[in-house]
């Protein structure tokens, strides 16, 4: 009987394995996501959203213990309130109905609109607000939201701030007259409504709300308003009528109030802006700054951010030059249309046109001083960029300058900029350093530091003393595996511990303490003998600094097992602690603002990174989401780390995933997919998802495809021979091993990776189909060409950057040529399926275009995909799914033996577009 028991379970074990399902692509959409998780104030509970794509998604409320207290379908970006007491999320109208009354032609403006829920997390209480535009919650204090109507015909019984009673016949409100504000007492439910508001804001930390209003047509309710919660007392600093606000920002302690106003009713086109502020205990905001009283040849400008120091002294705003003027008689016919582009512009001319936008509303950071009642203008035409420390409490500005690079860095692809301090008390201007990409502030303003990439080297510029410190000079602080033609970059940095006493850097591997005037460094965390890289973790974003006090959280990462973690580190004894690690990848998510409690993931090829919450210390973890269980019903996969070595001698790793039932005595068809380094990325769950530009690992290997990813290390000046030495050998150390069918074997990439396939089926025929994903063929074409989303010039990419040539075509034509695989096209014997999009900013799509006309007038099997008006990548979740699914039935019927489908066969006719797909498969001869 036992024997007959044990018998029944293995086969039972047996047939439910045999059982497992193959991905399909309708199979896709069974899978979801976490997004928008949230952990609340006190640790308690947590909040995400449960997404699936191109449907409704869930919001899921759980206790800290893995309980779940709320699941609320079509809802989404769940937040908590401060004190932890209240849920807020938005319930979204059901896709099926919008799109419903999409088909139906329906207007845009009678579309269902969104609902705000409250649920109150001791009660279990849930409250439903119809027609909420959007709404917003007190960041440090609690007690209160703040919402805009849609529409005030279904809210009318809500007491609003005048006398006048709410009629059922209210008009609706729209963006330009304003909408209907609500504040509502999370604990009594009591509500307060104004009327025609523009803009409002919280208080950080005090208890109070400002809000602007036109009144419409009511000039006793036009004005800005700030109401105290505390006292519930409003008062209305400032009135004018029609006026327009840009801005309205809280100090954060609620004490002062700033404003940009526009009273101009004519229309012209220099608008006379002006800046006020209000302060606790007066009743009238006073004007600081108006047009004629800026600085000479400076306006008040609308789009300077307003932002108080944290101290409240200081008031940083605005300024900007006077507009250009257009002519308004000019008719449309008699107005000249010409570009004007000029060879030693600092800016290229499609850079211009690209920021014009910008460069009209720029604005000039000024800062006035509440103490000294004095205004100091920071950045100016000659220093345009200024930085000053996260809490602008300082006294020192950093201001920058890049138009003496401007023009060159097209070409070089280094941004680099001159450097001035700027004594905010006096306005007195100091050259500090030049030639340097980036630059930053210390917390207390002791010191500017950076990485200067033609050193590769960390410095720090003590403002006092005015010195210029190399302090790792000689040192190996930046990266050592840098392969382009370019100076290397740092590893970064963790930040300054209290007071501007020390800087934290990156190596490699470890975290280093370094005096910023001596040099005088400390090894924090001895990692490189072990191969161990350490991050600090910043858990409080309110913090400028990193404490000697207290204990930090580093991520671990080890380079040769791949395996990740996180350890503990004692400042005050140097002491390192590992806490947890494995062989998986571990993200932290956030941490409870006023509790310990800890929100991550963890994941690998096989599991799904569900949600976890932890204390810092990791013992106890529990498991709060299980976002996909139908996994365990489809066969899977496994991925593992492989060595080879280069044509070139250099061991090589990477990454080599295959089917969950893999048997090794078996022939598989395998596809190589690759791009740089990705053999870091060993544990990274991959969920079967359309990608927009990749095969997707979990989909392939359920589908019986073995996937090879090798990492590649190039010689500059020859990327292509650098790829084909890396692949190539791996691809033949796989077919040795005796599982991988040599007659079935594809490859996959996309942009850098699509040119690397584009190079490597001129020089060899071992892949029997290739897919290459808006390639260069031709480099010299594509050197003078434009990146269309930035507006530069493709030169530096060429010389400096990912194409790693070295030079330009002037220089180093054979490179350019024998990199080209344009000029070697007639060599390839691997049927190639092309992606290109006709927006693509990136990659000019002519490059497809050249490849696959080439290939036509070769007759050499090609197909050529071209998604209008798409980017880079597909985005739109149709094209997505449907290069997916043409990828797959191009890979099966070249790897497989599969059917060939329709549109293969004969395209898909241009009258047949967007109709018929042509997915249908043929019969096989």
């Amino acid at each position: 009987m036992r024997f007959t028991l044990v018998f029944l379970l293995l086969f039972l074990s047996l047939t439910s394995a045999a059982q497992k399902k193959v991905l399909d692509h309708q199979d896709v959409a069974l899978w979801k996501s976490i997004k928008n998780d949230k952990i609340s104030p006190n640790g308690e509970f947590v909040v995400y959203d449960l997404a699936q794509e191109n449907s409704n998604s869930y919001v899921i409320l759980k206790s800290k213990q893995g309980e779940t207290l709320l699941k609320y379908h079509s809802a989404s970006n769940g937040k908590f309130t401060y004190d932890s007491k209240f849920l807020t999320f938005t319930i979204k109208p059901l896709k099926e109905t919008v799109d419903d009354m999409k088909r139906k032609k329906v207007k845009k403006n009678k579309f269902p609109k969104d609902t705000l829920a409250i649920y109150n997390l001791n009660t279990k209480a849930l409250t439903k607000i119809p027609n909420v535009k959007s709404y917003s919650l007190p960041e440090k204090w609690s007690g209160y939201i703040a919402y805009f109507l849609e529409d005030l015909k279904t809210n009318e019984n809500l007491k609003t701030t005048d006398s006048s009673k709410t009629s059922t016949k209210e008009k609706k409100v729209s963006d330009k007259n304003g909408f209907h504000l609500v504040t509502r007492n999370l604990n009594t439910k009591a509500q307060d409504t104004f009327k025609y508001v523009t803009k409002y804001t919280f208080a950080k930390k005090a208890e109070r709300l400002a809000f602007a209003s036109t009144g419409e047509k009511d000039h006793a309710n036009e004005g800005v308003f700030i109401y105290n919660f505390a006292n519930s007392k409003l008062i209305k600093p400032f009135t004018s009528v029609k006026a327009k606000y840009s801005q309205l920002q809280f100090s954060e302690t609620g004490k002062r109030f700033a404003f940009v106003v526009d009273t101009d009713t004519t229309k012209t086109q220099v608008r006379p802006n002006a800046l006020y502020t209000w302060e606790e205990g007066k009743d009238v905001a006073v004007q600081l700054h108006s047009n004629t009283s800026t600085p000479k040849g400076y306006l008040v400008s609308p789009h300077g951010t307003l932002q108080f120091s944290e101290d409240d002294s200081k008031l940083y705003f605005g300024l900007r030059t006077p507009p250009i003027l257009k002519d308004t008689t000019l008719l449309k016919d008699e107005i000249v249309n010409v570009e004007v582009w000029t060879y030693n512009e600092p800016r290229l001319y499609t850079v211009q046109e690209l920021q014009v936008k910008n460069d009209t509303i720029k604005s000039y950071q000024t800062v006035y001083d509440f103490n000294a009642n004095k205004t100091i203008q920071i950045e100016t035409k000659e220093f345009p960029d200024a930085k000053t420390t996260k809490k602008g409490n300082a006294n020192i500005a950093l201001v920058s300058t890049k138009t003496p690079y401007e023009l060159e860095s097209q070409w070089s692809g280094m941004r680099l900029r001159d450097f001035a301090t700027v004594n905010i008390k006096t306005g007195q201007q100091q050259m500090a350093f030049k030639a340097v990409a980036n630059a930053n502030l210390s917390p207390k303003a002791k010191y500017a530091y950076g990485y200067k990439a033609i050193d590769s080297t960390w410095f720090t510029y003590n403002i006092e003393t005015k010195t210029y410190n190399t302090i790792t000079k000689g040192k190996l602080f930046y990266d050592e595996l840098n392969d382009s033609p370019k100076h290397p970059s740092s590893y970064g940095l963790a930040g300054w511990t209290e007071l501007d006493k020390s800087i934290l850097l990156y190596d490699r591997y470890d975290i280093w303490k370094y005096n910023p005037d001596t040099g005088t460094s400390v090894n924090l965390t001895n990692g490189r003998d072990s191969k161990t890289v350490y991050r600090y973790i910043k858990l409080d974003n309110d913090v400028d600094f990193i404490s000697t006090y207290s204990n930090w959280l580093l991520s671990t990462f080890n380079e040769d097992t791949k395996e990740a973690g996180f350890a503990e580190f004692n400042p005050k004894n140097n002491k390192l602690k590992q806490l947890v690690k494995g062989p998986y990848t571990y993200k932290i998510s956030a941490k409870a603002e006023r509790a310990n409690s800890l929100l991550f993931t963890r994941e690998s090829f096989e599991e799904f990174p569900n949600l976890r919450l932890s204390n810092l210390d990791f013992k106890k973890q529990t498991i709060l989401s299980d976002a996909n269980p139908q996994q365990k019903d489809f066969n899977w996969g496994t991925i593992e780390l492989i060595e080879w070595t280069s044509l070139d001698g250099k061991q090589l790793k990477g990454l080599l995933a295959k089917p969950e039932n893999f048997n090794p005595n078996k022939k598989y068809p395998m596809i190589v997919n690759f791009y740089e380094r990705y053999s870091d990325r060993l544990h990274n769950h991959r969920a079967p998802s359309f990608g927009r530009s990749t095969i997707n690992y979990s989909f392939y290997t359920s589908r019986g495809y073995v996937i090879f990813n090798p990492d590649i290390e190039y010689r500059i000046g020859y990327p292509g021979e650098s790829a084909y030495n890396c692949v190539i050998p791996g691809v033949t150390n796989l077919i040795d091993k005796g599982f991988i069918d040599k007659d079935n074997i594809g490859v996959q990439g996309h942009s850098w990776g699509g040119y690397q396939i584009a190079y490597l089926v001129t020089k060899t025929a071992i892949f029997k189909a290739a897919e290459s994903g808006a390639p260069v063929p031709n480099m010299i074409s594509a050197y003078g060409g434009i990146r269309w989303w930035t507006g530069l010039s493709r030169q530096f990419q060429y010389e400096h950057t990912q194409s790693r040539i070295g030079g330009t075509p002037w220089e180093y034509p054979m490179r350019y040529i024998e990199n080209s695989p344009i000029f070697n096209i007639d060599k390839i014997n691997t049927p190639l399926l092309i992606m290109h999009n006709d927006a693509d900013g990136h990659v000019p799509w002519y490059q497809g275009i050249e490849f696959f006309v080439s290939l036509r007038r070769l007759g050499k099997p090609s197909w050529f995909l071209n998604y209008n008006e798409e980017p880079h990548w597909p985005l739109k979740y149709q094209n997505r799914k449907d290069f997916n699914i043409r990828m797959a039935q191009f890979f099966d019927y070249y790897l497989k033996g599969a059917p060939k489908p329709v549109w293969m066969e004969r395209g898909v006719p241009a009258v047949e577009k967007g109709i018929n797909q042509g997915y249908e498969l043929l019969e096989r001869n």
